[in-house]
Order: C-alpha cells, then sequence, then structure tokens
C-alpha cells in the first residue's frame, strides 16, 4: 500500500496528538480507571479525528478507510491498550452502521456530534450469556405505537459509563436468529438505562466498562438504523471495521514493548556482559518484529482491499488471529527478559502485557475467527 502525502500529515497530526494530550497523562488515567473521554473525545472532534472516514456532510473528512487503518496504528502508540480501544469503539465500532444506514435525523442528532468530540458512543453487543455467540442474545424491543419498549441487558460495554448513546442490537421479531435482530439508537439518559458500577477487569485499567441494564425503556422508533431485521447482517459489517482497527491499533503496543525491552537489555548487565549480548535474546527479538511486520503486510493489504469496496472478512479475521496471538507472544516473551522487574505492575511491557489479552477474546474470539477463516477457506474449494 503507497502511503500518500496526505496519509503522512495525518500519521504527524495523530502522533503528536498522543505525545501531548494522551501519553503525559496515561499513568494518571490507569491509576484511577477511567480516562476522561469527554475531554478527550473534544479535543480530537476539534482535530478531526473521530470522523476520519465518516460523511462529510455531517462533519466527517470523507477519506477512504486506509486513512482510519493509519489512525488506528497511531492510536496504537499510546502506552496502554485501553484509551485506543476506547477511540475504536468511538470511531470504528458503535457508528459505521449510523454513518452508512442511519437516516439523516439519526446521523444529524447522534453521528455529527459524536464525530464532533460532543457525545461518547458505545456498542451494545455482548450479553452474560452472550459474547462471541452474536445470534443468542436475548435483549428485545417490542413495538408499542411509535416506540420501541426495550427489556434486557449488555455486558463489558467499552465507554459504558460515559457514553451519551448506545448502538444497541437487539431481536426485534420472532423471526430465525439471524433475521430478527436490529440496531437501535438509545440515549443514555432514558428512563430505564441503568448502568453497574465500573467493572474490576484484569488489563485495560483506564477505559471504563460496564453492565448496561434496560427496564421498559422507551425510545422511538425512527431511532432504528437502516430498517428491522438487518441488525445482524449491519453488525457483521461493523466488525469487519472493529477488527482491522484492532489489528492495526496492536502494532505499535507491540513495537513498544521490543523497543523498551532492546533498550532494557542492553543497559542491563548479567554475567559480566549485557543481555543483548546474549544472541539468543536478540535473535528472539528479530524474530518478534519480524513477525509485527508481517502482520502489518497483511493488515495493510486487508485494508486497502476494504477500501476498494471488497468483501475482507476472511483476511480481517485473520489479522484479529494474529493480531491477538502475537501480541500474547510479543509481551509474554518481552516481558521474559526483563526479569524480576517485569512481574512488577508499572512496567510498561507488564501493563501491555495485562492488556493484550483481551485481544484473543474481544470482538470475536480466536475461536470463532479460526471458524470464519475455515468456512473461507472450504467455500472455495467446492
Amino acid at each position: 500500500m503507497l502511503l500518500t502525502q496526505e496519509h503522512l500529515e495525518l500519521k504527524r497530526t495523530i502522533a503528536n496528538f498522543v505525545e501531548k494530550e494522551i501519553n503525559p497523562y496515561v499513568d494518571e488515567w490507569e491509576a484511577s480507571g477511567i480516562f476522561p473521554a469527554k475531554e478527550v473525545f473534544k479535543k480530537m472532534g476539534d482535530l478531526g479525528l473521530l470522523g476520519i472516514s465518516k460523511p462529510e456532510e455531517f462533519g466527517g473528512m470523507g477519506l477512504d478507510y486506509t486513512y482510519e487503518m493509519l489512525a488506528a496504528e497511531e492510536f496504537g502508540a499510546i502506552r496502554c491498550g485501553g484509551i485506543p480501544m476506547a477511540i475504536g469503539v468511538q470511531t470504528n465500532m458503535a457508528t459505521p452502521a449510523l454513518a452508512r444506514f442511519g437516516s439523516d435525523y439519526l446521523r444529524e442528532t447522534y453521528l455529527a456530534p459524536a464525530i464532533a468530540g460532543d457525545m461518547v458512543a458505545c456498542i451494545g453487543v455482548s450479553e452474560p450469556g452472550a459474547g462471541s455467540d452474536v445470534a443468542n442474545i436475548k435483549t428485545t424491543a417490542v413495538k408499542d405505537g411509535d416506540d420501541y419498549v426495550i427489556n434486557g441487558t449488555k455486558m463489558w460495554i467499552t465507554n459504558a459509563t460515559q457514553a451519551d448513546f448506545i448502538c444497541l442490537l437487539v431481536n426485534s421479531s420472532d423471526d430465525p436468529a439471524h433475521k430478527n435482530k436490529s440496531l437501535i439508537v438509545v440515549p443514555t439518559n432514558t428512563l430505564g438505562v441503568s448502568f453497574s458500577e465500573k467493572l474490576n477487569k484484569l488489563g485495560m485499567r483506564s477505559s471504563d466498562t460496564a453492565q448496561i441494564f434496560f427496564d421498559n425503556v422507551r425510545v422511538p422508533q425512527k431511532n432504528l438504523i437502516g430498517h428491522e431485521g438487518a441488525g445482524f447482517v449491519m453488525q457483521m459489517q461493523q466488525f469487519q471495521e472493529e477488527r482491522l482497527y484492532v489489528a492495526a491499533m496492536s502494532i505499535k503496543g507491540m513495537e513498544i514493548c521490543i523497543n523498551e525491552t532492546m533498550t532494557y537489555t542492553r543497559e542491563r548487565n548479567a554475567f559480566g556482559k549485557p543481555l543483548i549480548a546474549n544472541q539468543s535474546v536478540l535473535f528472539r527479538l528479530a524474530e518478534l518484529q519480524t513477525e509485527v511486520e508481517s502482520l502489518r503486510a497483511l493488515t495493510y493489504q486487508a485494508c486497502e482491499r476494504y477500501s476498494q469496496g471488497e468483501d475482507v472478512t476472511k483476511l480481517a479475521s485473520m489479522a484479529k488471529l494474529k493480531s491477538g496471538r502475537l501480541s500474547r507472544e510479543v509481551s509474554d516473551a518481552c516481558l521474559q527478559y526483563w526479569g524480576g522487574m517485569g512481574f512488577m505492575w508499572d512496567n510498561i511491557v507488564s501493563r501491555f502485557y495485562r492488556d493484550n489479552r483481551l485481544g484473543s477474546i474481544g470482538g470475536g474470539a480466536d475461536e470463532i475467527m479460526l471458524g470464519i477463516i475455515g468456512k473461507y477457506m472450504t467455500s472455495t474449494q467446492r
């Protein structure tokens, strides 16, 4: 994929923003268990960073998805996993269907403020009994007059406690599981919407995550995205962007682990010489960096094809699978070379060790990715 001057300018803008507005505060936000999403997103909105590929008529830049992917890669330089994940929810998980299929009313009311950084969005798909098994969700939306009445719960919702609206996947009919689902925009200040306390997670500490409850929540039927019954298909399309974002976001985090470990092993002496002087250490780090470059190439290829309108479900699933597994491998291998220092809570590699574990679970577990890839492989051989 060839990068234009415009691509490089966007990368520089984001790199500067991350260096000045986010990384100096990451340790503080990690310790407090939440980052100020409204404040950070407003600054991002002022720079146009929340609507890179969104329609210009609603405040976006209208650029193709290659720019979105490069942004995700640069956000991966944030020195934790929670904040780039929260940004990705706003840009690539909770708003793609709204931008593509939402009515002008919905896009003016919710998409435009999300792009401007005036609203925080979250995506409501997972439930206590339905994570990767999206078809098995139980939350319902029943028509009553001009409204939908929503009942159920959503679990592990990123940005939940700060969100202004939810892009909510519900069962809206008694049709079969893949045809009975709809996406509905639900403002979080609606009567009957409530939240648990922030969930106490292993990693992603600066990202607020909670369970959301819906008790006879009434929203107007005009808050439906697209048409009834199209929710499952639209969510599968959103997953393509989510998985590409996750893969791209993971790259620089892995490089941080490798580079910080290179520095440490140069400075740390053992048995009369720097650790890096041991060929096994240097070769292992070289091997890991080679794997990261392979993931970058795969992600760039998938993104370029997606921007050209191709179905990249197989490639996006491969990139997501590889990024989750490689992130775990890189952080684990690097932590080993830090010895006892690597087992300290505030070590940057131990932070990524905790954060990266989610990569093989969230957005579709490894096993789901393998199932998708296998399905595409067998279908091409018939």
